[in-house]
């Protein structure tokens, strides 16, 4: 089987967004997401077997299908794991199981984030590494399928707190038994980190923004016997086979605006930032949505302003009632935040 190197693989997929009223409900069925398009769905067609045991993809054998969405304003990536397997593969408790394998690099920092993978020869393999690099700035999420008397995954490294709410959740739907042929639905969220060592209190969430890009990846390991050791089929979205331990081997995955069906045509937004705090000086920042011709400040003590993003003086302390009217060919909208702003 002919594979491409990775330096010369420029796809980019789609994280779909989904509206903030219509957040998925982690139950293992695939209902919320029957809003997503099929574009956003990435199948066997896309994947690669690179350990040569499968020349192409046959869906009497394996099928599988997944989707990636987000939701603006919360540090988390959705999945829905749709899969039918000929022979599903979990009755023993350790590795030896079908398995989803998920690696997170939201910054796109790249590189290594294994031990074993380690730049400095002296900590390869050893256990400072796993402690202080293993998963550190990319997440390897090994996730099983289905994760019957174990848990819904292993976090390869130093930080099985974050399969855990409040960073994760998951649930799965299938009603085959071990050695059985069937359809499974895995269903999970989780929150990627720019850092994530041993200790959550020193973590640092990535920041997940409309139209940036994101590393991602994964990869399906299928067993078909329990007494065999060996898969039978490692299926990998990356043309890199060691894309579990380098982040570099990721691919972009753009966290998309919302559809079209679900934006607003015109839509008032806006935050502030008190800039000083002696002067009670605000910076006023629009967010608005739409086409917009004209913008109406009223910031609560009988001044107003037709800027995009003013910058106000109060002269007096207290709490206001600010609000934006803006208009366009489109419509009118109107954000009012009250007691927000309060400067003393």
């Amino acid at each position: 089987m002919l594979f491409q190197c990775w330096s010369q693989d420029t796809r980019t997929f789609k994280v779909f967004q989904f509206p903030s009223n219509k957040i998925p409900t982690i139950d293992g069925k695939a209902d919320d997401w029957k809003m997503v398009p099929e574009n956003y769905t990435v199948g066997m067609d896309q994947l690669w077997e690179d350990s040569g045991k499968h020349s192409k993809a046959n869906p009497k054998n394996l099928d599988v299908s997944v989707k990636v969405a987000w939701v603006k304003g919360l540090n988390r990536l959705y999945f829905l794991y749709e899969a039918y397997d000929d022979y599903w593969d979990f009755s023993l408790p350790g590795l030896h199981n079908d398995t989803f394998e998920v690696i997170v690099d939201a910054d796109q920092s790249g590189g290594p984030f294994i031990d074993r993978f380690h730049p400095n020869p002296a900590l390869t393999n050893t256990m400072d590494a796993y402690f202080s690099y293993h998963g550190v700035h990319a997440q390897n999420y090994h996730i099983f399928t289905p994760a019957e008397g174990k848990d819904w995954t292993l976090v390869w490294g130093s930080q099985p707190w974050i399969k855990e709410l409040p960073y994760a959740n998951a649930a799965t739907h299938y009603n085959f038994k071990a050695g059985e042929s069937g359809k499974l639905t895995l269903e999970f969220w989780i929150t990627p980190f720019d850092y994530a060592g041993n200790d959550p209190s020193r973590a640092v969430e990535s920041i997940l923004e409309e139209n940036k890009n994101i590393g991602l990846c994964w990869a399906i390991i299928d067993y078909d016997d329990v007494n065999n050791e060996k898969n039978n089929g490692f299926w990998n979205l990356s043309k890199e086979h060691t894309m579990y331990g380098n982040a570099s081997y990721s691919l972009p995955f753009k966290l998309m605006p919302l559809e079209k069906q679900f934006q607003k045509e015109i839509n008032a937004k806006w935050t502030f930032n008190v800039i000083d705090k002696n002067k009670r000086t605000v910076a006023f920042i629009n967010h608005s949505e739409g086409e917009i011709e004209s913008y109406k400040w009223n910031f609560g003590d009988g001044n107003f302003s037709s800027e995009k993003n003013p910058v106000h003086e109060y002269k007096e302390a207290g709490k206001y009632i600010v609000v934006l009217d803006i208009s366009g060919p489109k419509g009118k909208s109107r954000l009012s935040k009250i007691w927000d702003v309060a400067v003393k």
